[in-house]
């Protein structure tokens, strides 16, 4: 069967021949099949009214096209988070054609739950029971035949990290749609009662009406179903079965059919299960897990995710310059040169094309795909769940969860890859705070700043005291933030499964997969902000701006007005910044200027490098926030930083006078 990825949908709804939805639990392999089936071939959008991306690709199966959509992980279809609110609406108002739905072979019972759900709504369903290697290392065995039998569906043992049986799930979920669909849970006789009594107020719809008169009953309102699913008087009647129910001191409707629901699951699953297993590397788990000895071992894996970024990172960057010195450059220039002559387009052209490619190359290649592997490999082996946990008390002080925290260390050593990791949180108010923090982490680009400057000219605790007055800035704006933005952090509500080892073909596809659209989003930005800046340098244009910076940059941080223009260029790349202002010193004050201390007093250096540290990282950064978070919200952030950071300038400034130094 030949199965074969095709051009990308750019946005939801989308076209084709048929449509099937990989719908699941979390962390039970999903977006493994989806990358099994369609490569690389994909795309994100985000379903309207949400930020939740839900990945999208065709594949032609059979001379059908069929478009792939992956949702967002959920356990149940009433769901009220970001993530499984976007999956449920991609169900409910797509209608896809099939449902695939991927189940965790090791723990079925939990998983079978929304299956039955999925089935009572009139799906066409196909079961995946993937992570069947994982099941079989456990000693579990299951029943794959009589668990379709008993559901009414073809199931297929799948293991999506090996591709196995994911080319025939597909086959099996374009049969699907031709034959009827699969068995419906039977509650007990007073839930099917209530349900019969809504079902007859239904008018006729694609959904079958028990099942939408067991979500109405469950629900109890029509506020967040689609159009025409359900009508004024049955809500009223649901609505009047809970009254009831509620007055004579029975449980709760949503609760009794969630418990039956579960209660056949698990019947489903003990007859299915003719080896239940044992856990394996609990004794791992158990140590990362608990408190006095997880946390030193969080502390480690860390430390080596920075290390990887800083030094790592650092290591790989100057490999991509030397390289790019010794081949690239010399051939822009030489073609620069025959070109245009030696004049200000060739060195404008060296602005773009030399220094902005360069600044792609060695933020993309060192930072954004080592970060990247990195982050798969925590994920795939379950130890980012850890994490999450782990850190939870302590990142939702500043209005996040324990999902933050990996990209919040990952910021020291880059901001792009950092922001891009942000992805890992479910709501718009926790990617905003986490993208604002991140973009105040002094990641290695600043830090060359800080050691350069500060350390060099105002020794070691000069450095370590700007460090610690960034460390209380970040702290203050996310408590800050957390009390002003409307909402809060969302409870973290997660599985922490038993570790796996992360397969290096699966690590592999899905850091490039990320990694690639840095490529296309950061790119065009920075190749343009490289000549825009370049043309104002080479054509003097840049002294106009001496004038109306000179009460900010002279009056209120002291500085000499030349840093000022540096700061405007340190949005390329800010270890450009201390380059650019000897550069500029000399020009403006001669030869002499040719070292910070012959023009700036250390005081002024502290100044400088902490405005430097605190605005906007770099150009880079802005487009990635764009894409993450849209360009009003990085155009915010990239204000409120810039006002942040001459504040707290200016302050420093005058509390430093105030103390006497410098």
């Amino acid at each position: 069967m030949p199965v074969g990825c095709h051009d990308a949908q750019p946005r939801i709804p989308i076209s084709g021949d048929l449509q099937v939805a990989l719908a699941g639990n979390p962390n039970v392999g999903k977006s493994t099949v989806f990358n099994s089936l369609t490569g690389l071939g994909s795309s994100t959008a985000n379903y309207p009214g949400t930020t939740v991306e839900v990945s999208v690709a065709t594949a032609r199966v059979n001379g059908s096209r069929v478009t792939i959509l992956d949702l967002p992980g959920t356990y149940a279809l009433s769901g009220h988070t970001e993530d499984q609110q976007a999956a449920r609406r991609a169900l409910l108002e797509e209608r896809p054609d099939a449902v695939a739905a991927i189940l965790d072979a090791t723990n079925l019972a939990r998983n079978l739950y929304l299956v039955l759900q999925l089935l009572d709504l009139g799906f066409r369903v196909v079961v995946a029971l993937n992570l069947t290697d994982e099941a079989a290392r456990r000693g579990i065995h299951i029943d794959a035949g009589h668990l379709g039998a008993l559901l009414g569906v073809p199931v297929v043992p799948t293991i999506a990290t090996r591709r196995r049986g994911t080319a025939e799930l597909l086959t099996e979920a374009m049969g699907v749609v031709r034959r009827p669909m699969g068995s419906m849970c039977r509650y007990s006789a007073e839930v099917e009662g209530m349900a019969a009594r809504v079902e007859a107020l239904l008018d006729d719809h694609e959904v079958p009406a028990r099942g939408r008169a067991l979500l109405l009953l469950e629900e109890g309102t029509l506020d967040r179903l689609p159009s025409g699913m359900a009508n004024e008087e049955a809500a009223a009647e649901a609505a009047a079965i809970a009254r009831e129910a509620s007055e004579r001191g029975a449980e709760p409707l949503p609760l009794a059919i969630a418990r039956e629901r579960h209660l056949e699951a698990d019947r489903i699953a003990r007859e299915v299960t003719l080896r239940p297993g044992t856990p394996q590397h609990l004794h791992l788990w158990r140590l990362a897990t608990r408190p006095s000895t997880g946390v030193p071992m969080l502390l480690a894996v860390l430390a080596a995710t920075f290390a990887g970024l800083f030094w790592g990172g650092s290591l790989l960057a100057g490999l991509v310059e030397t390289l790019w010195a010794r081949t690239a450059s010399p051939a822009i220039a030489a073609v620069s040169v025959w070109a245009f002559g030696d004049g200000v387009i060739t060195r404008i052209l060296k602005w773009g094309l030399d220094a902005g490619l360069l600044a792609v190359l060695t933020v993309g290649i060192p930072y954004v795909l080592t970060f990247y592997l990195l982050l798969s490999i925590l994920e795939d082996s379950g130890y980012l769940n850890v994490a999450a946990v782990l850190t939870d008390r302590l990142m939702g002080r500043l209005g996040l969860n324990g999902r933050a925290a990996i990209p919040l260390v990952a910021g020291a050593g880059c901001s792009v890859p950092a922001i891009l990791g942000l992805r890992v949180l479910r709501t718009e108010r926790e990617r905003l705070i986490g993208g604002t923090l991140v973009a105040l982490v002094p990641c290695s680009a600043r830090t060359a700043v800080i050691v350069g400057a500060v350390a060099y000219l105002g020794g070691w605790r000069a450095a370590v005291l700007l460090y610690l007055t960034v460390a209380a800035v970040i702290l203050a704006t996310g408590w800050g933030l957390n009390r002003l933005l409307p909402g809060r952090a969302p409870d973290l509500i997660m599985e922490i499964f038993p570790f796996r080892w992360p397969t290096p073909p699966g690590v592999l596809r899905k850091a490039w997969a990320r990694a690639r659209e840095f490529v296309t989003v950061a790119v065009p930005v920075v190749l343009v902000g490289s000549f825009v800046l370049g043309a104002l340098y080479e054509t003097g244009l840049v002294r106009l701006a001496e004038r109306p910076l000179a009460p900010i940059v002279e009056g209120w941080l002291g500085l000499p007005a030349v840093a000022g223009l540096t700061l405007i260029f340190a949005v390329l790349r800010k270890e450009l910044a201390l380059q650019l202002l000897v550069a500029l010193a000399v020009m403006q004050y001669g030869s002499g200027a040719s070292s910070l201390s012959a023009f700036m007093t250390p005081n002024q250096v502290f100044t400088y490098a902490l405005v430097n540290t605190i605005y906007i990282p770099c150009i880079a950064t802005m487009a990635v926030l764009a894409k993450v978070l849209g360009w009003r919200r990085s155009a915010a952030i990239s204000g409120f930083t810039i006002a942040l950071a001459l504040a707290v300038g200016g302050l420093a400034t005058r509390l430093l006078a105030l103390l006497g130094f410098g």
